[in-house]
């Protein structure tokens, strides 16, 4: 197989442009070399059409999943998993003298034949998706150990403080083997299960540990209360925290290392009537990043979006609430519009990503460096973009604006329900309104769904009252569709999710609005005459496409 015949088949079968292939091998430098990796890292060809076409090339199979009659112990166990991960390989099974060798790297040839010379055996390749060869790989030759068991260490373990223990006793507590065997296996599910929190909740009589998943909270463990102390001590001792200290909130951060995955952690601890709350939040620095084009914007809404960015002077705000997606959506643009020639600062809280070739500046309170105060620094280092984690407050949605009106494009956030109580959140604050109708060039507001499980996907007719309820009266829908429940969604019907949107491009009309301080309503009913989709629109062209549900909108956006 050649470049030459890869670069053929994927345009032939529309997955590629020309345009995209030219822009990858310009730059043979960047993944040693695999054209196909540098392909399916931008965004050009998705990973399962990329395998699917080297599959047909090389003339091997390629497989959706594993099921258990197609794999053999014997086989599945005789490498280490660390190794199985890292070369992206599972052998499966023994017959007529081959090993069948499933694979989402079919063409790093080094380690195939590696593994047949380890094997003494010829080797039948097989072809499968990434993710479905990591669940396989813990399936039949993952770890065994598990929460349950681990606890039943700690009983023998005797790991259980008893009232009045002192802090050197609770330090013991934390360093001992099945405490920290227990904290790590809660982690390592978390990160398995792509949870985005963890939560370690005490009550009366019992502690729960849940994951935030997609969004949503799901019961993972209810470990005795009276291994509470001992558990919280060592999420502590991980996040560098006084473990003495009971009464007073207290943050932090942790680093893991999960299969070669860099995780961070930002832990939070608070003092409730019944014990320590603590929530950790994980941030999977190669799960983080996404394009531009991958948000889940409308091909509409990228093109304006595309346009937005390119300003070179104004304030672009991203609103919704807290876990909505908002900083990846400012991550994407920045990483869309930086080039040498540009000369881009941010200043956050917390710095969430790395963005190569961007200076990052991490807000720290406790020394005096506060948005505004280093917002007010940025701006005397030239900078042509500006991003501001988030407008916490007047002083430092003035200085942004000021900033904005002296040939600065400016990025940020707030925490408002929609794009308009965006403008009347900056009049509440007492900017003045010339100020904000004259910075403010555009509004974006989302919202993240959950998109339905392709494992369980199944059709069904809606009755009109359904339809209704998003606005799809009369649209002449006959199915739509639905996840049923499976083990690959937790029995949810979801898996994954992707972005609505509302974006508000601040005209004329809007602009005289806010100068008179007319309420969101007002400027939201404006901003729908001109043409503006609202959120739940946007979520109901979602729910026809079959990427979500009716349920999930209503779920997430509120009446129009």
């Amino acid at each position: 197989m050649t470049t030459e015949t890869l670069k053929k088949t994927l345009i032939d079968k529309g997955f590629l442009t020309d345009g995209q292939w030219e822009e990858a091998v310009s730059f043979p430098e960047r993944n040693g070399g695999r054209i196909d990796r540098d392909l399916v890292e931008r965004g050009y060809v998705s990973e399962a059409d990329m395998l699917g076409v080297l599959a047909f090339l090389l003339g091997v199979p390629y497989l959706n999943e594993i099921s258990d009659n197609l794999t053999e112990s014997s086989v599945t166990e005789i490498f280490p998993e660390t190794f199985l991960r890292q070369n992206k390989c599972l052998p499966l099974k023994r017959e007529n003298g081959f090993v069948t060798l499933a694979t989402s790297d079919p063409l790093n040839v080094e380690v195939l034949n590696e593994i047949a010379v380890s094997l003494d055996s010829g080797i039948k390749v097989v072809v499968i998706p990434g993710e479905e060869l990591e669940r396989a790989i813990e399936k039949f030759c993952g770890s065994h150990d598990t929460a349950e068991k681990t606890i039943q260490d700690m009983e023998e373990f005797e790991v259980a403080p008893e009232e009045g223990e002192e802090s050197e006793d609770l330090l013991d507590l934390a360093n001992k083997a099945p405490v920290i065997k227990l904290v790590n296996l809660i982690l390592f599910q978390a990160v398995k299960e792509r949870a985005s929190d963890v939560h370690i909740q005490p009550y009366e009589k019992e502690l729960r540990v849940r994951y935030r998943i997609d969004g949503i909270l799901h019961d993972y463990l209810t470990p005795p209360k009276r291994y509470q102390s001992a558990i919280t001590s060592r999420i502590k001792v991980m996040a560098k925290l006084n473990i003495a200290e009971r009464r007073l909130p207290q943050d932090g951060r942790a680093t893991i290392k999960i299969d070669s995955r860099q995780i961070d952690i930002r832990v939070s601890v608070i003092s409730t009537a019944f014990g320590e709350r603590v929530v950790m939040r994980l941030l999977d620095k190669e799960n983080l990043f996404l394009g531009l084009a991958e948000l889940g914007l409308s091909q509409d809404k990228l093109a304006v979006v595309s346009r937005l960015i390119r300003n070179s002077h104004g304030i672009i705000l991203v609103t919704g609430p807290t876990g909505s997606g908002k900083t990846t959506s400012l991550y994407a643009a920045l990483s869309k519009i930086n080039s040498p020639d540009k000369n881009i600062v941010t200043i956050e809280d917390p710095i969430e990503y790395q963005l190569p070739g961007i200076s990052q500046i991490q807000v720290k309170p406790k020394i005096g460096l506060t948005f505004a105060n280093g917002l007010r620094h940025i701006v005397r280092q030239d900078p042509d973009i500006i991003m501001v984690g988030e407008v916490r407050d007047v002083e430092t949605a003035e200085i942004a604006t000021h900033a904005s009106l002296t040939g600065h494009l400016v990025f940020s956030t707030l925490h408002t329900n929609d794009a308009a109580g965006a403008m009347t959140r900056l009049l509440d604050m007492g900017i003045e309104p010339y100020l904000i109708s004259s910075s403010v060039i555009a509004v974006i507001a989302q919202r993240l769904v959950r998109l339905i499980c392709e494992k369980c996907r199944e059709e069904y007719s809606p009755g009109e009252e359904v339809l209704a309820e998003i606005g799809l009266q009369g649209r002449n829908v006959n199915t739509l569709f639905r996840g049923r429940g499976c083990q690959h969604c937790l029995e949810t019907g979801y898996r994954g999710r992707t972005g609505i949107y509302e974006v508000v491009v601040i005209n004329e009309e809007i602009r005289e609005l806010v100068l008179k301080r007319a309420d969101a309503n007002s400027i939201r009913k404006k901003a729908f005459e001109k043409g503006v989709e609202s959120l739940r629109s946007d979520g109901a062209e979602k729910v026809l496409k079959g990427l979500t549900t009716v349920d999930e909108i209503l779920r997430v956006t509120q009446e129009d």
